[in-house]
């Protein structure tokens, strides 16, 4: 079931009636109605896999029960494993098993004793990647002791499955959201409204500019070859705002829905592309994944501690690992290691945590040195980005040197004025609300309520009238 689908709009009303109204008693009741709600939304793509995402939380969900009884250490550890295995096996069969098994027979190839090839014919699970992770963390915290696990399976099964966030996040922690489903909630009207406002937002980010510069990047990346390089270049622009109108557009609806229900979920992106350098870009976008990876990863391996040597090693790790849980390309593989080579230069001079404040703080404009490091830090954002969205290492390569090469200053090809304008507009009220958690915040602006409702029927329009045709969210791959 798709946000921007009829069936979602149908769905979530019912959801929010029954929620509220049969089932406010108790919070037994508000979990029962949102765990059915969670599963039937997951079971709309297919059936089939709610078995898997139900093995994943009652696995997970004994784990932690055992481990707050067991005192082994050894029988500790054992449990653990059991969880990560499982999990990562999960994992492993349904979104990795092709990828490595081609690429061992193509190794063996080389070697001159070919293998025969073998494949799984199986469809990867929607959110897999997502709810995986976040029942992962789950069990790791209550083997660190950082957390108490939970007896209330009832509450547990609705945090792995909250149907929101279930498919593309945002990557929750246990402590943020487990607790949330312990107690009776209370409908709170405020922030219910201002879940609603960043919810239109988001649909407004995917509907209006992911789905309109999807067209424009699928041409262009599809006939790479018969392209210029500034046209190239405009394509990969283009999809830098397809992913982000995509993915935090995603995220946005997630948040707002949440709210609906009286749960809040972890913010997953700041406003990214107004980074000054790649250090505050990876700390604004898929700000879970990220503080995942760092948790989880980084900081297990040494983190930035110890010699250069290793502090390189754990810096290559974890973006190269963060491309591999993207997808089972080394087109992922190959975006996640320029982002490294990237980051490494500001690790080496320290420079890694300079900014972490809001850019052009307390002013309306950014001076020109902070405007060249947005523009820099955008521009190999980009670059990057090719390599994420390529068919092939072979296709990137030959794109980015078509972007580089005398023909980047030649005049782009269907120039995709409309959308062009409706990203320059999202951008700028984005940087007016750089400060808030979503575009369209409103709270604590004296507001004429006319012009509030203005605002929103304005952006209500705008996506009835400037709608693109409709795709999945992308990171429903993953």
């Amino acid at each position: 079931m798709l946000f921007n689908s009829v069936e979602f709009a149908i769905f979530l009303p019912i959801v929010f009636l029954i929620h509220w109204f049969a089932a406010s008693k108790s919070e037994r009741w508000q979990n029962a109605v949102l765990l059915v709600a969670s599963y039937t939304f997951y079971g709309w793509w297919d059936w089939r896999f709610l078995s898997l995402i139900a093995v994943s939380s009652l696995l997970d969900y004994l784990v932690g029960v055992g481990l707050a009884e067991e005192r082994s250490a050894r029988k500790r550890k054992f449990l653990l494993l059991l969880s990560i295995s499982v999990n990562l096996g999960f994992l492993g069969i349904f979104k990795y098993f092709n990828f490595f098994a081609e690429n061992l027979v193509s190794a063996f190839t080389l070697l001159g004793k070919p293998l025969e090839p073998t494949r799984l014919n199986i469809i990867l699970p929607v959110g897999i990647s997502f709810y995986t992770f976040q029942t992962l963390s789950y069990s790791i915290d209550v083997y660190r002791r950082k957390l108490e696990p939970t007896r209330d399976i009832l509450a547990f099964l609705t945090f792995v499955s909250f149907f929101p966030q279930l498919v593309a996040g945002p990557i929750e922690r246990a402590a943020n959201l487990l607790p949330q489903f312990y107690s009776r909630r209370s409908f709170d009207y405020g922030p219910a409204v201002d879940g609603m406002r960043q919810a239109l937002w988001g649909l407004f980010k995917k509907i209006v500019i992911a789905d309109n510069c999807a067209k424009i990047v699928n041409d262009v990346f599809a006939n790479h070859t018969a392209h210029s390089g500034s046209t190239l270049l405009l394509g990969a622009t283009f999809f830098a705002f397809q992913i982000y109108g995509d993915f935090s557009g995603y995220s946005d609806i997630a948040i707002g829905t949440s709210r609906l229900f009286g749960i809040n979920l972890m913010r997953n992106f700041a406003f990214p592309y107004f980074s000054r350098d790649i250090a505050e870009f990876w700390r604004r976008w898929h700000i879970s994944l990220s503080s995942w990876f760092r948790d989880y990863v980084y900081i297990p391996l040494g983190g930035s501690k110890g010699t250069t040597w290793l502090k390189l090693r754990n810096v290559f790790v974890i973006f190269l690992v963060s491309g591999l849980w993207h997808g089972a390309k080394w087109t992922f593989v190959a975006w996640g290691f320029i982002h490294a080579c990237y980051f490494v230069p500001l690790m080496l001079l320290s420079r890694n945590r300079e900014h972490r404040n809001v850019v052009a703080e307390d002013r309306l404009f950014p001076s020109i040195k902070e405007f060249g490091q947005i523009s820099i830090t955008f521009f190999i954002t980009v670059i990057a980005w090719v390599f994420f969205r390529a068919d092939s290492i072979a296709s990137a390569l030959e794109i980015t040197a078509r972007i580089l090469s005398p023909s980047l200053f030649s005049f782009p090809t269907n120039m995709p004025t409309q959308i062009l304008v409706l990203v320059v507009l999202l951008f700028a009220i984005e940087w007016v609300q750089r400060t808030k958690p979503h575009g369209l915040d409103l709270r604590g602006l004296a507001i004429p309520k006319p012009v509030r409702w203005t605002v929103y029927y304005g952006i209500a329009t705008a996506i009835l009238v400037f709608a693109g045709e409709q795709q999945v969210f992308i990171y429903f791959q993953f």
